[in-house]
């Protein structure tokens, strides 16, 4: 596994980084087997240090975890039982879905899609010019664009990759019938899946 462990604003010695590697090694020993990458990233905030935890398991699968505490230690430790939390609740399917991608030939099972990073709406304050204007200037401005995986998965597998990643939200090609699927957290705390109505002809 290649590991990273890096610090902003902050100076990570080895005995941090010896610890950091060896409890990662466990914890995937102990849940999955090995893993293609992780991260480990150390910032401080005010009185507090965030540690945050990115680990690239098998293909289109990562898991995240953050957590922040007093010192380096603790906030590596709580980020590192959060993972472990993560791996030992899908456990069995992990190690189902690395024995069918290590039997796999070839990829086949995902496409590719533009994401883009857009710019946070401005205040609503505007000047007389603004009005006069109307629609002009009004489409967001994008800061950054890149190309995205779009998984080929059923729901289950969705929301696992889903909460593996920490994300709030997963666009997917629903594997049953090939349509765009969506799964998302729901403020509720239940997941929410969208799964557009199309009729038989436009299937």
């Amino acid at each position: 596994m290649q590991l990273t462990v890096t610090g902003k604003g902050v100076d990570v010695g080895g005995a941090l980084r010896a610890h950091v590697e060896e409890s990662l090694g466990a914890i995937l020993e102990k849940y999955f087997g090995s893993a293609i990458e992780a991260h480990a990233v150390f910032t401080r905030e005010r009185h507090l240090i965030h540690a945050d935890l990115a680990i690239h398991i098998g293909r289109g699968i990562v898991v995240n975890s953050a957590a922040a505490a007093n010192e380096f230690y603790a906030a590596f430790d709580a980020a590192a039982e959060r993972l472990g939390k993560q791996l030992r609740r899908y456990k069995r399917r992990l190690r189902d879905h690395h024995a069918k991608a290590s039997g796999a030939v070839g990829a086949g099972d995902a496409e590719t899609a533009r994401s883009y990073v857009l710019a946070p709406p401005p205040d609503e304050e505007e000047d007389e010019q603004d009005r006069i204007d109307g629609a002009a200037g009004t489409a967001p401005v994008v800061i950054a664009e890149m190309s995205t995986e779009l998984p080929n998965l059923t729901v289950s597998e969705a929301v696992m990759r889903m909460d593996l990643a920490n994300a709030p939200v997963l666009l997917f090609r629903n594997r049953s019938h090939g349509a765009l699927n969506l799964v998302y957290r729901r403020g509720d705390g239940n997941i929410g899946w969208i799964d557009p109505a199309l009729d038989t002809g436009r299937r």
